[in-house]
């Protein structure tokens, strides 16, 4: 691998910026730098091909989109973990699946289109039944006091989105192709062209529907190896308190309110992440100190069977709730 020199750093840092949405986005960028067009292409396939930069793209707002999402706790027989988690994974709006230190042993998250005709708690209903799954408990995120980028996200007035929008969503959220139009190259052979692509762009950005539009860089570890769920049992009536003040903690990336069930108690839920569980663990225990909050568990991850970036009104989604709402229909007859 080739050293990062200035020049690299420079330009990571106008990728990590918002990238302009405009026919020639490589000039505008290399301008603002001080570097012509063909050598931000030239560098930019680099950092790719090194594994530094990974994708050039939209990042929607999930919700904004119309989509409901939910994370779901399930418990499945040893013997049949494997088959389960394969059957849920099938799912193209699966984007995490993990199995975790608990009865409740497989842990995924799920997203479905506002298009669904199932919806999302029967989309839930057919997975926890395929998979053979003895219990499903869908655990909404009732209040969002962290996300992954440190910040908390409101929730943003859905717009449905027009047929020439959604081709446009499909388009934007692809890798932007490195080339000086790059966005000609995205509509060419569809049914949108590049000018209507970018101010869908531009009228998402104004929506809220369009988070960024940007370069994915690959997370540096940094030592950071283990990751833990704590999970908390917190008065209603302090929940937000307790949320905001644990979000705080530096080593929390995400913290979130879930509903709670008879033989599920925990309502609060924080990852924190560490070099090791015994680092995890004493995190947790200074959350619980620093809250006087002592019912609580960690739950880690002991195999990841899915994580992958959710593709927005795929077609695979499409044909997915298609066989099974024809399958469910056939059943009930």
């Amino acid at each position: 691998m080739q050293d990062i020199d200035q020049r690299d750093r420079e330009l990571l840092g106008a990728l990590q910026g918002d990238i302009p949405l405009s026919s020639t986005p490589y000039a505008l960028i290399g301008q603002s730098i001080d570097m012509s067009e063909k050598e931000v292409i030239k560098r930019t396939e680099r950092l790719k091909r090194e594994g530094i930069i990974k994708q050039i793209c939209a990042q929607f707002e999930l919700r904004a989109l119309g989509y409901r999402s939910c994370l779901v706790a399930a418990q499945v027989r040893e013997e049949r973990i494997e088959h389960a988690a394969n059957v849920i994974n099938a799912h193209p709006g699966v984007t995490q699946n993990y199995r975790r230190n608990h009865d409740l042993n497989l842990w995924f998250t799920i997203a479905v289109a506002p298009s669904s005709k199932l919806g999302l708690e029967k989309t839930i209903d057919v997975l926890g039944s395929e998979a053979e799954c003895d219990r499903v408990r869908p655990l909404p995120t009732l209040k969002q006091f962290k996300s992954a980028d440190g910040e908390a996200h409101g929730d943003t007035d859905y717009t449905p989105l027009t047929p020439g929008e959604i081709e446009s969503v499909r388009l934007l959220q692809r890798d932007l192709p490195l080339q000086p139009r790059p966005f000609d190259a995205l509509a060419r052979n569809t049914s949108v062209d590049a000018d209507e692509v970018l101010n869908t762009a531009k009228t998402m950005l104004k929506r809220g529907q369009l988070r960024r539009f940007t370069a994915s860089i690959a997370a540096r570890k940094g030592g950071f190896s283990a990751s833990a769920m704590g999970v908390w049992v917190v008065p209603a009536d302090r929940a937000d308190e307790l949320g905001l003040k644990m979000s705080q903690h530096r080593a929390v990336s995400h913290c979130t309110l879930r509903p709670v069930y008879d033989d599920w108690p925990y309502n609060l839920y924080t990852i924190v992440h560490g070099r090791s569980v015994d680092e995890c663990e004493s995190i947790i225990n200074d959350l619980a100190i620093d809250s006087g909050i002592d019912e609580k568990r960690a739950l880690y991850p002991t195999k990841e069977y899915k994580k992958a970036r959710i593709s927005f009104f795929s077609r695979e989604a499409d044909e997915w709730e298609e066989a099974h709402a024809a399958s469910r229909a056939a059943a009930a007859s």
